[in-house]
């Protein structure tokens, strides 16, 4: 993304201050925000008059100054340095930013859901009066701008590497009393996980908790999956990894068979398949994601899934239909039973599933851009259920 400083989307506007405290390694607003990555916490304000402004320690200051898009870089310790002289024995990160507040004569603050308590309570005390805003606090994080999809797609294409070198495996393998075997030793979720891991790494993106999960452990959406893959169940492969370089996720998830599928498999998996297609149909700038999502229940019912708790456990299609991408593998915008108008320039998944004990789970998930027509899909993988 290429903003120029104290701009957002290339215009100059006035806004409620807006203050975050907060490392930018974890803080996706923050390092939106300034481009600047650091692990430890520092203090952004963006002003009434649009400027950026960040308070560093002196150990970040001169990189900040070099890196971050942002107006501003003070040293924080000038502001340690007032609260002393007003009286402050030991001043700490809210000494000083009361103190950079009061010399900008700014008396509220608006700040992000995740805002430590601590300095909420005490910017009050001082005070301050803090509003706090829901997310998005950055609306503009919505709608990705032509660099930031440019990011997501070149994050997609390496990750769907990662897929054909897992999918790979389970092709090659050969079958042993039904279980895969691969290159003399038996083939497990965690060889796979692993397999999938060092061929990001290589290509610089870093993956957790992909999901390599067969069976029975394919029913439960986020269960990362463990031991032996098998032949004749499905097996569900969901690698979100980040991009080291620009931060931005990558997301997919692709069903497969080792052999043939039983009949309810298949029957499950082109269900699905019509769900995602239903997606596609609708998505477009203004579509109403609740009405999407309920569109893909109803198409997952006709198919003859029915979703429900079944003796306490939830079955059928039970999750949202997509979530949005960007800087956090999982954002606003949502497709799902809440209301939501999608807009062109939201990144989103669309990734309907069907999980039942005893038969496995299904989960197909590209990632597209809504346009103003309908949708570029960023995926090119190809979807296949046996192999």
């Amino acid at each position: 993304m290429n903003l120029e400083p104290g701009t957002w989307n290339g215009e100059r506007r006035t806004v409620v201050t807006r203050l975050i405290i907060a490392a930018s390694e974890t803080d996706a607003n923050l390092f939106y925000a300034t481009r600047f990555l650091a692990p430890d916490a520092f203090v952004f304000v963006l002003t009434p008059t649009g400027e950026k402004v960040l308070l560093m320690s002196d150990l970040e200051v001169d990189r900040a100054r070099a890196q971050a898009a942002v107006d501003t870089v003070l040293p924080i310790r000038h502001f340690e340095e007032r609260a002393k002289a007003s009286g402050v024995e030991r001043p700490g990160i809210l000494d000083s930013v009361c103190a950079f507040l009061a010399e900008r004569e700014i008396r509220t603050v608006r700040v992000p859901g995740s805002f430590p308590i601590e300095y909420g309570d005490g910017l009050r005390e001082r005070g301050v009066a803090v509003q706090v805003r829901r997310e998005p606090f950055f609306e503009e994080r919505l709608l990705k701008t032509a660099d930031e999809v440019e990011a997501i797609s070149r994050a997609m294409q390496r990750t769907e590497a990662a897929m054909g070198a897992a999918i790979g495996a389970i092709r090659e393998a050969e079958v042993h009393d039904g279980v895969l075997r691969w290159r003399g030793t038996t083939l497990t979720a965690e060889r796979v996980r692993r397999l999938i891991s060092m061929t990001l790494i290589e290509d610089g993106l870093l993956a957790q908790h992909t999901i390599v999960a067969c069976g029975e452990a394919g029913c439960d959406p986020h269960n990362e999956g463990s031991g032996p893959l098998r032949a004749g169940q499905s097996i569900i492969i969901d690698i979100f990894p980040r991009d080291e370089a620009s931060r931005y996720f990558a997301d997919i998830t692709r069903t497969v068979v080792k052999g043939r599928a039983s009949d309810m498999l298949r029957k499950m998996y082109w269900a699905v398949a019509a769900g995602q297609e239903r997606v596609f149909a609708l998505l477009r700038d203004g579509s109403d994601g609740e009405a999407i999502h309920r569109d893909v229940q109803a198409t997952l019912e006709r198919h003859g899934f029915q979703s429900g708790e079944v003796n306490g456990r939830m079955q059928g299609f039970f999750h949202g239909t997509g979530h949005g991408l960007g800087l956090e593998v999982h954002e606003l915008p949502r497709i799902s039973k809440l209301p939501t108008i999608l807009g062109s320039g939201n990144v989103v998944t669309v990734e309907p599933g069907l999980y039942y004990p005893g038969i496995g789970g299904v989960r197909i998930e590209d990632v597209v851009v809504v346009t103003e027509t309908g949708y570029t899909n960023l995926t090119r993988y190809p979807k296949e259920l046996e192999v």
